[in-house]
């Protein structure tokens, strides 16, 4: 029996607090480029898919994935959980992992990480959201843990994020995925605190652009958690470029 695993990361221009972030450039391409290519080279994805809305303004995403060769799909704008959802059964996804858009630092690594531990606890769903960064955030489900939300999930809040149903609910059997990095011995965190890299706003952007700048001299592939929180303890006033956020920022729950 296959497995089929997709990764479907969803990505749209419309974002109310940074618009058009996903085509931002960072070093030589669009952010969305980083997303979708650092994305393709896990080892344990059989595809890895766009899945973005059906509104004019995404045209240019459809465009953008038409022009590099990556894969896609159009559905709602709001209703995420039914984007994922069609996007899934139109790639006949047996596990799907989710990946958001404004995560420029995703890391095949990780990913691998959060699917080889779904596969090996026969879980129907896990992720990553303990101690890692925010911007690393992979989430591993079975379809028919997808179907049911879809099918069961009523609020604007579970259908916008995809999988507060399924975290939120007994039904499941879950796994958290914990990070085999110790960031604690870094002095940018702490045993409860983690930094957040994910591209909401200007300050992020700049901040990723930053760790760019500095780590891809030996190739943008060398760059994964260890080798940013490194950079961020010699020189953690690249912190500060997120003026924005609060410590409570950077907490998961």
């Amino acid at each position: 029996m296959t497995n089929r695993t997709v990764a479907i990361i969803q990505a749209r221009t419309g974002s109310s607090r940074l618009p058009g972030k996903i085509f931002k450039q960072i070093g030589d391409h669009p952010l969305l480029w980083h997303v979708v290519t650092r994305t393709r080279l896990a080892s344990l994805l059989d595809e890895t898919v766009v899945a973005t809305t059906v509104e004019a303004q995404d045209d240019q995403v459809v465009d953008f994935c038409e022009h590099h060769g990556f894969e896609y799909t159009r559905g709602s704008e709001d209703d995420v959980l039914d984007r994922y959802y069609e996007s899934a059964n139109s790639y006949d996804a047996d596990t799907i992992v989710r990946i958001t858009g404004d995560c420029p630092l995703v890391s095949p690594e990780i990913i691998d990480r959060v699917v080889r531990v779904y596969r090996n606890t026969g879980v129907e769903y896990a992720n990553n959201k303990l101690n890692y960064p925010n911007g690393l955030d992979v989430e591993a489900m079975r379809f028919e843990t997808l179907e049911r939300a879809w099918v069961e999930a009523e609020s604007s809040e579970e259908r916008e994020h995809v999988t507060p149903y399924i975290r939120a609910s007994d039904d499941f059997k879950k796994q958290k995925v914990t990070n085999p990095l110790d960031i604690s011995t870094y002095s940018v965190t702490d045993a409860d605190t983690v930094l957040r890299w994910s591209v909401d706003y200007q300050s992020d952007l700049e901040f990723i652009r930053e760790i760019y700048d500095r780590l891809s001299v030996h190739g943008e592939w060398t760059i994964n958690q260890q080798a940013v929180f490194e950079l961020l303890e010699r020189e953690p006033e690249i912190v500060e470029m997120t003026d924005h956020a609060s410590p409570a920022d950077f907490r998961y729950e």
